[in-house]
């Protein structure tokens, strides 16, 4: 079930309209994205990276700057220590490259996820030492690892943290009697994290890669090292990259880093990003967010998910061609085992969630011990997106049970999982997404064990839930209830002044009610997608395509209409009145470029 709502947000749309050269429908698309200053929406129109802010802005960026480069100036072996996601690699890619231009004796280790896990650990720590590391510095991790980072300081090893996620804090009771957080920062020598409360930083929305780049901004600043100031240009192609697949709101400067990003990706010079675009078959003079986000972005999380992120790695870094292929044709063979491996789990979920009527659940916490815990966090979104609610999704791996969880607009997963953190022997996150760790304890208390641990994790995660029944119901955000006659080649052109397209910066919506659908044809080569021709209250008439669930839309119509009403539809002899929303944009199909209706969402 899904509500409509219609943005009625006020602004002097004609003042905007003249002032920039727009439509008043784009102004009111603007004002969507919640702009409310004009020098805002300059910057969202026009901004460029002079609009980004400026590295020294974060809390011990100057600090981290001269640790950096006086352990350089010694000769120190530095190791970057990042994390096996598609952030992770980049970020680790980015600082190796950035600290060798300034003669770096560096080198990068990315945990496996299965034996490793997530961040730092003393195992991690230990083979440091054994190898003689100096320094350690952390990417997408390392805000939550204070155990480990007292550790490396008892060996002489010196820790700097960079890093973006929540950081970790404890509840106390102030004078007034009202709870508060006490930020728990680890104990390195410089903590660079955006989202800590001394942070200065005026856009805390940045993935590890955009602070990895920006400690790389600030040591070419200091340094005046033109080698390292010769790579900042492909390294934006990463921080898109990085930005993209992390999930990140496309506003503010991560609206600009990507469009900038892609820009470079799309005439990039690096071996193995242009293989791995090759081998999907992909136009690289027509990347898009899309792209990053479902092609090239799921090829390299696959090696972290399958195997080990070290091949993705070594994939972006790459020396010829020949080794860019090799990886970019095995990165792109585990993709495709992914996929498949991510049906059979979200089959099992679903399976689950109607056997134990977990749909009642405000939370989900579906228990898969057969499901490959890698894949946990893919399956979650799925379920997620299916059902709208929070769901973690619990797996049996070495060691113990590993989860990921997804999450709703309205739940703060990191702070729900920190009212329950006595079920977790390790956990961290953000608001959307999260991962955790918890004991096995059928090792002492005998088969079943783990099932009961769950299961009270499950209650005692839904008992403090306070979402309500509301907060389950799907919310469309229309930006313009527009008539598709009103709807024109000249406004689809200028919605490309809102690219990229993401998180946080959708593609606009458009309604109109009452379209009479006249007749339907299946297409594509699995005919998992159609064409509607429909009639407009004016009598005019249009093609409607839809990529959704055709299967959905069936039992709509014939639930709303009578049975026989789909077959009718596309038999040519339906005359069904339903209101949509709907994307417009231009489609090219052999050269020739034709206005396109997109249906996203229908009723009666």
């Amino acid at each position: 079930m899904e509500k409509w709502f219609v943005a009625a947000k006020k602004a002097d749309f004609n003042k905007w309209a003249a002032e920039f050269g727009i439509s008043p429908v784009l102004a009111r698309i603007l004002r969507n994205r919640d702009l409310t200053e004009e020098t805002e929406v300059k910057k969202f129109l026009y901004g460029g990276l002079e609009n980004c802010y400026s590295p020294w802005l974060m809390k011990d960026m100057e600090k981290a700057a001269d640790l950096i480069t006086e352990a350089v100036r010694q000769g120190m072996f530095i190791r970057v220590i990042g994390d096996y996601d598609v952030d992770g690699i980049c970020s680790a890619y980015i600082l190796t490259k950035g600290f060798r231009m300034i003669g770096a004796r560096v080198d990068a280790v990315i945990p496996h996820r299965i034996h490793d896990g997530y961040g730092l650990n003393d195992e991690l720590i230990e083979e440091a030492r054994r190898d003689g590391v100096e320094m350690i510095v952390t990417c997408d991790n390392g805000i939550a690892a204070a155990d480990q980072i007292r550790l490396a300081a008892s060996y002489g090893i010196r820790v700097i943290v960079t890093d973006h996620h929540e950081v970790p804090f404890r509840l106390i009771t102030a004078e007034d009697g009202k709870l508060t957080k006490e930020e728990l920062l680890p104990p390195a020598l410089a903590v660079i994290d955006p989202k800590q409360r001394q942070c200065g930083y005026p856009f805390s929305g940045i993935c590890g890669g955009v602070v990895a780049y920006k400690l790389i901004l600030a040591l070419a600043e200091r340094t005046g090292n033109p080698a390292l100031e010769g790579i900042l240009e492909e390294m934006l192609e990463f921080v898109a990259l990085s930005t993209v697949c992390d999930v990140m709101e496309l506003r503010d400067e991560n609206r600009i880093l990507v469009r900038e990003g892609l820009k470079r990706l799309r005439d990039s010079g690096n071996l193995g990003l242009r293989a791995l675009i090759e081998v999907n078959q992909l136009e690289i003079k027509d990347l898009s967010v899309y792209h990053l986000g479902f092609v090239i972005g799921p090829c390299l999380n696959a090696t972290g998910r399958l195997d080990t992120a070290r091949r993705a790695l070594e994939l972006l870094q790459s020396e010829t061609k020949a080794e860019a292929f090799r990886l970019a044709r095995e990165l792109k063979e585990m993709n495709d085992s992914r996929k498949a491996l991510t049906l059979q789990g979200v089959a099992e979920a679903e399976s689950r969630i109607e056997a134990n009527h977990m749909e009642k659940d405000k939370v989900m916490v579906i228990f898969l011990p057969s499901v490959h815990e890698s894949l946990a966090g893919i399956v979650a979104g799925r379920i997620r997106e299916k059902y709208n609610h929070p769901v973690f999704i619990l797996t049996l791996g070495e060691g113990g049970i590993k989860g990921s969880g997804r999450s709703i607009e309205g739940y703060h997963m990191y702070d729900a999982m920190s009212e329950v953190k006595c079920f977790f022997t390790k956990f961290g996150g953000h608001a959307m997404a999260a991962g955790l760790s918890m004991a096995v304890p059928s090792m002492a208390g005998g088969a079943g064990a783990e099932e009961e641990m769950i299961a009270a994790f499950r209650r005692e995660i839904n008992e403090r839930c306070r979402l309500t029944e509301e907060d389950f119901t799907a919310r469309v955000h229309i930006d313009v209830p527009m008539p598709l006659d009103y709807a024109s080649e000249k406004l689809a052109e200028e919605l490309n002044l809102l690219e990229p397209f993401g998180v946080g910066n959708p593609r606009p919506l458009f309604a109109e009610k009452d379209l009479i659908f006249l007749a339907g044809y299946r297409m594509g080569a699995k005919k998992n997608y159609a064409r509607y021709t429909v009639q407009t209250p004016s009598g005019s008439r249009k093609q409607l395509v839809y990529f959704g669930d055709l299967e959905r839309f069936g039992s709509f119509l014939n639930e709303k209409y009578g049975a026989g009403s789909e077959e009718a539809l596309y038999g040519g002899r339906a005359r069904l009145k339903i209101s949509v929303v709907y994307q417009l944009g231009k489609n090219t199909y052999k050269g020739k470029q034709e206005l396109q209706y997109i249906m996203q969402h229908f009723d009666c």
